[in-house]
């Protein structure tokens, strides 16, 4: 019987169909085993397979040959299997002695080699006891590259010793190693505080690189080890090395030689010097005994019997180990091996160990009367880029910034926030600005048409300037306090928030101020003899308009917010009494020393020789002075102020009128005010808020200070220029 024509047409697809599937598979294992082959390749070339490494072959002599379970963790591929739990024995922990002979081999990265189906292992505790959660395949890498040591151990060390006295000699202290290549503790920062971090300090976290390259191998790969240097090119051009490597938002002098272009690297090697030369002299000085470093010879630090500074061959022996440490050097000398421990820690989290070695000499100093000279160095960067301030680090106990925070202090609030028109989530915690807080994709800056200010006004200075004011404006304005006062009294604090630059410079624009009823006030401040230069927040500060400034500093001062050029105001506001006009050194030049030969008497002091910035100090002087008399005699409640402890405001206990210890807390906070009191509250705190009002608005802030006086009784006649 024949077949029908259909059947045998679906018989053929059938046949055909099995055939290329047969052939796909072939092609797809075929691709498999040549990507496995490759991969094996590049691993042979990594230090992960060298099993002449010293990091493999330390316990070949050993009785009995084996690796420690101390050990083996890290330097056998059995021990981590072991760690791993993978060996039926409980995961997190290696139960046994593992058998020397073998490497960081395939088994530890990968379930199944022959696949490369990567193991699910995405947390990781650090020697702190910090852990970090959701990661990635890095993971696999931190277990290993994260030290073993931490400032918990330094801690209960000198604890454990029965340490007092941080200069009196110990002999139960013992150098704490970090051990090798610790990348994920300096990447990682204060979350992991793998370096010994000093109480009442605050240091950066984990290092934020661009989207994509934040993980050990979206930079290493992951079989060489090697560093894709192309795809670093694309935002560092023309690098070569990366010790070279030194990008904006790391355009301080760290290590005080004036060269802020040198590499990272080169910053903290010559921090590196300074630190090692403090820890010697302490040794010297202050203990009696002399010490010497040797990075590749353990224990490290050794007696330095010919006071030379280096271990000599017949210093670098266990039985010459350094044994006179105290508390403070143990400290000190911890951090040192920190720094040297992580070679490339420069890349991995360079600011965290530039702010261990300058607290390490900070400390040092302290019993050295001064020995390295702290001004001529630096620990952190400007604000924008300072992963240590509080701005960016007020919210690690919490674990994501709040979204009424956010938009200002997370990497990716103001992003979200111009595309979304409002943040309506919390988002990550940040190490400061990326690049793409402001760019889209460098060069390119992020358009911003318009401003809206709390008081509802819209604004704009028709340039990149946009951008700053929508952090820089402030959070609340007059109709806050009107709104608050509308309703039955006692009133709290109501806070404008730091740095409310746009606010002031737009004064009655924006009402950033409390203005008063039937009072007149400046609006923009209109920089009339700057030939319409340096009108706006980039002129300025960011170097897009200058008299005096290379195409290299240009591009520096636009990222390092903090430093307007001099030798741009000398011409017109020199200070030399010799020479009060144009020609005064840019070198003498201060800021905070303007006084335009137009500025009145705010103050009324008499002094018009006095600055600006001191003229309107004299006014806040005044103010609160006036607030302390009213609240005294008013309302019964004597009230103390302290700019750097929130709420701002607090009970005056013993009427001293000053703040004293304990004072300043938040249960002690002043919760007395009245209508009067609070807006002049809110006025005086504007101006402290705002500490380079003096330049952005003078008038305005100086109207305010004067007004809110006036409306406590106080006398105003000293204030003739009003």
């Amino acid at each position: 019987m024949r077949k029908k024509p259909e059947i045998l047409s679906i018989l053929f697809v059938l046949v055909i169909s099995s055939v290329f599937l047969a052939s796909r598979g072939s092609t797809n294992k075929t691709s498999i085993q040549s990507k496995k082959s490759h991969a094996e390749k590049l691993w042979k070339t990594s230090g992960h397979a060298d099993k002449t490494a010293e990091a493999f072959t330390n316990w070949d002599d050993a009785t009995p040959k084996q690796i420690p379970a101390t050990c083996a963790k890290c330097h056998s591929t059995p021990g981590f299997k072991d760690f791993l739990g993978v060996d039926g024995t409980a995961l997190g922990v290696v139960d046994n002695p593992a058998p020397t002979g073998t490497t960081v081999e395939c088994e530890i990265c990968h379930i199944d080699k022959e696949k490369g189906i990567i193991r699910d292992h995405t947390s990781v505790v650090f020697p702190s006891g910090s852990m970090a959660k959701d990661l990635g395949p890095e993971a696999i890498c931190m277990e290993c590259h994260q030290g073993r040591t931490s400032k918990v151990t330094v801690d209960d060390a000198i604890a454990a010793a029965g340490a007092i006295d941080d200069d009196t000699v110990n002999k139960n202290l013992r150098f704490q190693n970090i051990h090798y290549y610790a990348a994920a503790a300096t990447q990682f920062g204060t979350f992991a505080k793998g370096g010994y971090e000093y109480a009442g300090k605050s240091y950066d976290a984990r290092f934020a690189h661009i989207t994509g390259y934040n993980a050990c191998i979206t930079c290493h790969n992951p079989h060489s080890l090697d560093i894709d240097l192309e795809s670093c090119r694309t935002c560092h051009s023309g690098v070569k090395d990366p010790k070279d490597i030194r990008f904006y938002g790391s355009l301080v002098d760290y290590d005080g030689d004036e060269d802020i272009r040198e590499g990272v690297y080169y910053e903290i090697a010559g921090l590196q010097g300074k630190f090692y030369d403090s820890i010697r002299k302490y040794a010297k000085d202050v203990i009696g005994k002399p010490i010497a470093y040797d990075d590749h010879t353990y224990p490290y630090f050794f007696n330095d019997n010919n006071g030379n500074g280096v271990v000599d061959s017949d210093e670098a022996n266990s039985a010459n180990a350094y044994r006179s440490f105290t508390p403070r050097l143990l400290k000190s000398a911890y951090n040192f091996q920190v720094s040297k421990k992580d070679p490339g820690g420069f890349a991995h989290g360079g600011k965290y160990i530039i702010q261990l070695i300058y607290d390490s000499i900070e400390d040092l100093n302290a019993k050295l009367e001064n020995f390295i000279n702290l001004a001529e160095i630096r620990r952190a960067d400007e604000g924008h880029f300072d992963g240590s301030a509080e701005a960016w680090r007020h919210w690690d106990g919490e674990g994501d910034v709040s979204r009424t925070c956010a938009k200002c202090h997370s990497a990716e609030g103001l992003p979200y926030f111009l595309e979304k028109g409002a943040i309506d989530k919390d988002l990550a915690i940040a190490n400061g600005l990326l690049c793409t807080t402001c760019h889209t994709s460098p060069p390119t800056v992020r358009r911003v048409a318009t401003v809206t200010f709390p008081s509802g006004a819209v604004k704009s200075l028709g340039d990149s300037s946009n951008l700053c004011m929508n952090c820089h404006q402030g959070r609340a304005s007059k109709y806050s306090i009107d709104q608050a006062i509308s309703k039955p009294g006692p009133y709290t604090f109501i806070n404008i928030h730091y740095y409310p630059t746009a606010a002031v410079f737009f004064g009655n624009e924006v009402h950033g101020g409390y203005e008063f009823d039937n009072k007149l006030y400046v609006g923009r401040k209109i920089f009339a003899n700057h030939n319409g230069m340096f009108d706006t927040c980039v002129e300025c500060h960011m170097g897009t308009n200058s008299f005096n400034r290379t195409g290299d500093e240009r591009d520096d001062l636009f990222h390092n917010v903090d430093t307007p050029k001099p030798a741009d105001c000398v011409f017109c506001h020199g200070q030399d009494i010799s020479q009060p006009h144009p020609g005064a050194d840019p070198a003498k030049f201060e800021f905070s020393a303007i006084r335009p030969a137009s500025i009145p008497d705010y103050d009324g002091d008499g002094n018009m020789k006095e600055s600006l910035k001191d003229e309107i100090l004299g006014l806040e002087e005044s103010l609160l002075a006036q607030m302390q008399i009213y609240s005294f005699t008013i309302l019964g409640k004597p009230i103390v102020y302290d700019e750097h402890s929130y709420p701002y405001f607090f009970n005056d206990l013993n009427a001293n009128g000053k703040v004293d210890p304990g004072e300043n807390s938040s249960a002690n906070g002043f919760r007395s005010f009245n209508a009067a009191l609070l807006k002049a509250a809110y006025n005086y705190h504007l101006s402290k808020k705002e500490p380079c009002g003096f330049i952005h608005n003078s008038r305005y802030i100086a109207q305010l200070l004067v007004d809110s006086i006036e409306n406590l009784g106080g006398n105003i006649n000293a204030y003739s220029w009003r």
